[in-house]
């Protein structure tokens, strides 16, 4: 199992992963492809050199900008540009995932709705360069999955389109607290912005999790330098690993959220299948989480059922009395357990058939993944003739299109 372990103590910015990883052996042609086919061939030019930061070497990446007169993009700009781009179809969705990422982060700081972000630093051709190239250059390597440490905030303050800014920048903290990501704080380190929008939505959207490897078996190493002079090595360093085997950290968990439960039993052997499927309903309604059956043997070798309700404890007083009211049992067991929950809200995607609704779930280390509702895939395969797989699959397509009804809730 191939690992990219992306370690940034004093930075994590788009030009350094870029510059780390042509270091590890991305070959140059790889990040340069994408780019022409989107015509910027000739909005900049890509110095890549071999440099030192207190004595440590690494590579270097500077973006010098051509465009005469640098538009400030808006995300559905950006977005047009890159679904017209003939680009692989993973390539396309993680350069789109990250640009939807930035744009949500500044549409939330600034008051407005996404389309109408307006770019700023994020939107010049160098952040185009490091969002394309870095996700070229991963795309070419395929880990298995990446791991990264976490970002450096930075402290102090910079200066901005906006003026000056404290640092962490807004958007920063924005997206750290949309994808759950632990800054690394503290006074000391150095007093200037280390994390960018731009380097940390692209780990947001790239990275499996964010944390340290209990150990590190080391294939390959690529370092990246960053261009400020620092009190120590201004660097960032992504070591290709060979497998990765670690529980997940009290941080990287810190998502999750355990909920105290009650299972409600009884055990029925004169009802019919029509009662029982009413009595499931009824505690349904009634607001039980979830409502199983299982057959079993009774005593005197009769067939009965097994029916169980989860409920959370608040619940448990209302649904005994549906249990009394409405079913034929004389008896009720109930037993105290728990269950960890994992973040997620509900929204909608669209396809070329029309929308459907997901859920929007937020998986341990920051990562995100989609649960489209089965009726709408059924819906709209039977409308279209479509397969439900060939909708399910325009619903992942469509994930960065997702638009959120609900807010996060376990």
């Amino acid at each position: 199992m191939t690992t990219l372990f992306v370690d940034c103590p004093t930075g994590l910015a788009g030009d350094m992963l870029l510059a780390a990883l042509l270091d590890l052996g991305v070959p140059r042609a790889v990040i340069e492809a994408p780019l022409a086919v989107l015509g910027l061939e000739h909005a900049y030019a890509l110095t890549v050199a071999e440099d030192c930061s207190a004595g440590l070497r690494g590579l270097k990446v500077s973006v010098e900008r051509l465009e005469t007169e640098p538009p400030h993009r808006r995300w559905h700009d950006i977005r047009a540009l890159i679904l017209k781009a003939d680009w692989p179809e993973p390539l396309q969705i993680k350069v789109l995932a990250v640009f939807k990422a930035l744009a949500e982060a500044e549409a939330a700081v600034h008051g407005c709705s996404v389309d109408q972000v307006h770019f700023h630093e994020v939107g010049m051709i160098d952040s185009l360069v490091d969002v394309v190239a870095v996700c070229a250059a991963v795309e070419h390597l395929a880990p298995e999955q990446i791991v990264c440490a976490a970002p450096p905030a930075g402290r102090g303050n910079i200066e901005t389109a906006h003026g000056l800014l404290p640092v962490p920048v807004p958007a920063v903290l924005e997206l750290a607290r949309r994808h759950q990501i632990g800054l690394d704080v503290g006074d000391q380190l150095p007093a200037c912005e280390l994390t960018t929008p731009t380097g940390l939505a692209l780990m947001a959207v790239l990275a499996e999790r964010f944390g340290q490897p209990s150990s590190l078996n080391i294939k390959a190493i690529g370092v990246g330098l960053g261009h400020r002079n620092l009190d120590r090595p201004n660097l960032l360093r992504i070591c290709e690993l060979d497998g990765l085997t670690k529980e997940p950290s009290d941080q990287e968990m810190a998502g999750l959220r355990w909920q105290p439960v009650v299972v409600q039993e009884a055990w029925l052997d004169d009802t019919t299948p029509e009662d029982l499927a009413v009595l499931s309903d009824q505690l349904r309604n009634a607001g039980a989480l979830d409502v199983v059956s299982e057959q079993l043997q009774m005593k005197k070798g009769r067939l009965g059922v097994s029916l169980k309700a989860l409920v959370t404890p608040d619940q448990a007083p209302g649904l005994r009395v549906v249990w009394f009211s409405q079913g034929t049992t004389l008896g009720l067991r109930e037993h105290s357990h728990g269950r960890w929950l994992l973040p997620r809200r509900g929204g909608s995607c669209s396809t070329p058939w029309g929308e459907v609704r997901v859920k929007q779930v937020r998986r341990p280390g920051g990562g995100l993944s989609l649960k489209p509702e089965h009726d709408d895939l059924l819906r709209l395969s039977l409308e279209t003739g479509h397969s439900v797989e060939e909708v399910r699959r325009q619903v992942f397509l469509a994930s960065e299109d997702f638009t959120a009804t609900e807010d996060w809730s376990w």
